[in-house]
């Protein structure tokens, strides 16, 4: 199993300086990857510490993810990095694919995608998007097409529902082959999400309702669902999310059922309701815990 951290970009974290000094602090302390949350908005009806004070998330301070990560790549050399996750539907699909490149690149091929349909409807109804699942999950569809085709390196036509493109042709393709790895969040038990996941590198899964955790049972029937739908043998990941203890031997009570269940990542929730950068800093350092 592997062992990431996983971070907000938003509220006590956003200063792309502190996420480059957690990462580094991460590498340095034995973690395998770091990511960062892909927001740009929040609803005033939340709230996350700021400080000594409660600040709604809509009015917290953020930082674009992918600023922030090429800051993190040029001061790592080992951890894998990327986002967890990006909503596909928020962003034009050819924009995103030359700044990933552009990071697989700078990152000597460390970088994964997590994507997904956007957690929260505020961050497309503030702007006058359509904020219906139905439409994102559409345009996160013809947004994977995309990107695939245009990191194939190869003249590409494409014309989709939402977005159409005639013999583009994208250089340089990623460092990585076939492709950048991508995983893609589901709310479990929702089996289309899954069926999509299946397809990709990874699936990043978690439950609709926010005090349940995914459990090892979980885990062992998306494998399984999984294994059914997948079209290739390559690879493949399964992303748990949690919280651990700095013990490492209580750490390894809660990773270990995860990882007999065929969990190959453990990403650790660190965040500004968890606590501010430098109590969190303490926890980092600790490194992750022992499976």
């Amino acid at each position: 199993m592997k062992f990431g951290i996983n971070i907000p970009n938003f509220g006590d974290y956003w200063h792309p300086k502190t996420l480059v000094e957690l990462a580094q602090l991460a590498e340095e302390s034995g973690w395998d990857g770091f990511f960062v949350w892909d927001h740009i908005y929040g609803s005033s009806e939340w709230s996350v510490p700021v400080g000594d004070r409660q600040t709604s998330i809509g009015s917290a301070p953020y930082a674009d993810p992918y600023i922030a990560l090429a800051a993190i790549a040029t001061n790592t050399k080992r951890i894998h990095i990327g986002t967890m996750v990006t909503p596909l539907a928020r962003r034009r699909p050819w924009k995103l694919a030359r700044e990933l490149v552009s990071l697989d690149h700078l990152s000597n091929g460390r970088l994964i995608l997590g994507i997904g349909l956007g957690g929260t409807h505020i961050e497309f109804e503030a702007f006058g998007e359509n904020s219906d699942p139905r439409a994102r999950a559409t345009k996160l569809d013809e947004s994977l097409d995309i990107l695939m085709g245009l990191w194939s390196g190869e003249p590409f036509t494409y014309v989709g529902e939402n977005y159409s493109l005639r013999d583009v042709t994208f250089k340089p393709k990623p460092l990585q082959a076939p492709r950048i790895p991508i995983w893609a969040a589901c709310f479990w038990p929702n089996k289309k999400p899954l069926r999509r996941a299946a397809q990709l590198d990874g699936v990043v899964p978690i439950t609709e309702d926010w005090t349940k955790k995914v459990t090892p049972n979980d885990v062992m029937q998306i494998r399984t669902y999984i294994s059914e739908h997948r079209s290739c043998t390559a690879p493949y990941d399964i992303v748990i999310g949690g919280e651990t203890p700095a013990d490492k031997a209580n750490g390894r009570e809660i990773i270990q059922p995860y990882a007999e269940a065929g969990a190959s990542w453990w990403s650790e929730n660190i965040n500004s309701w968890r606590g501010p950068p430098d109590e969190m800093k303490e926890k980092i350092s600790h490194g992750p815990p022992e499976s």
